[in-house]
């Protein structure tokens, strides 16, 4: 297992109450770490995540953070993790949380802990770390932002029975499947904990010209990693990230609408028609939870 690095580029002051706490994962690469480089500055302290030690760390020097290392394809790496960010942030809580690691992959592969890793590091892991990390989300009256994909309308259609696609998987429609996941998440959140004051929004951030499925044999990796790419309307991470930072940092119920999802920055209805069924979101938590370990919810 990695282990964590928590370092920062001097020791770490107790965060004022004017400091607005930000968890950002999958911020080593992509719109990840553009998002970090935009949000750094006065007034925001900003807690990094990402599977690579070293790329982590780049980037939290590059913006004077904390940085901390976690592989979702390892959930007691998860659960290291929400140790680790619970201490850091006690005493004052999260402001926001940004559910941004994922990926595509090839064929299916279990993780070590005997899932489907696609499910696992877009789904279960953040869905387990945002659990263990609610009492500090409360405290902060935190903002929940899940990064999703279209691939949840093109691609996605979820069995809770069989999250890890035994019946029929290829990686285009795993990849849909946890994306429609990260949807109905957000709609669960809102509705068991919006009342409470955390605030949740998914969105896709458009067709962002990255490293994105390289490591996969998906149809998609010819539309990202070919010569293909260059006629295809994407945006660059930059413009990712901008839209990320635009949820982070704005203020839900008036820049943007708590449950809902959105297309970048524009709500839309253009979304599996699944993911408007509240009784399938209730199912997909409670069957995450037991897969995770966490407690059945009322």
């Amino acid at each position: 297992m990695e282990q964590s690095t928590t370092n920062s580029p001097a020791p770490t002051p107790s965060p004022s109450p004017s400091l607005r706490t930000i968890v950002l994962t999958g911020a080593s690469d992509g719109i990840g770490a553009a998002a970090a480089r935009q949000l750094a500055g006065p007034g925001i302290r900003l807690l990094l995540v990402g599977r690579s030690p070293e790329k982590t760390a780049a980037v939290a020097r590059d913006v004077s953070a904390e940085h901390f290392v976690a592989d979702f394809a390892r959930l007691d790496d998860v659960r290291r993790l929400a140790e680790e960010l619970s201490e850091a942030t006690a005493g004052h809580g999260i402001d926001a949380l940004a559910n941004n690691a994922g990926g595509i992959f090839g064929d299916r592969t279990p993780t070590v802990d005997g899932f489907e890793k696609t499910m696992q590091v877009n789904h279960l892991a953040p869905f387990l770390l945002t659990n263990l990390l609610l009492p500090r989300l409360l405290a902060g009256s935190a903002a929940v932002v899940n990064t999703s994909s279209v691939a949840n309308r093109l691609f996605g259609h979820l069995d809770v029975e069989d999250l890890d696609n035994m019946k029929r998987y290829s990686p285009r429609k795993a990849y849909g499947d946890a994306k429609l996941a990260n949807v109905l998440f957000t709609r669960s959140l809102h509705a068991k904990f919006h009342d409470q004051g955390i605030s949740s929004a998914a969105f896709h951030p458009g067709l962002v010209r990255t490293s994105f499925s390289a490591g996969s044999r998906s149809p998609m990796r010819w539309l990202y990693q070919s010569p293909l790419a260059r006629l295809a309307p994407m945006i660059s991470p930059e413009r990712g990230g901008a839209t990320l930072a635009w949820f982070l940092t704005g203020t839900p119920g008036s820049t943007w609408t708590s449950g809902r999802y959105y297309d970048q920055d524009r709500p839309t209805m253009a979304v599996n028609p699944q993911a408007d069924d509240l009784e399938l979101a209730e199912a997909l938590w409670q069957r995450s939870a037991e897969l995770v370990g966490l407690p059945h919810t009322a």
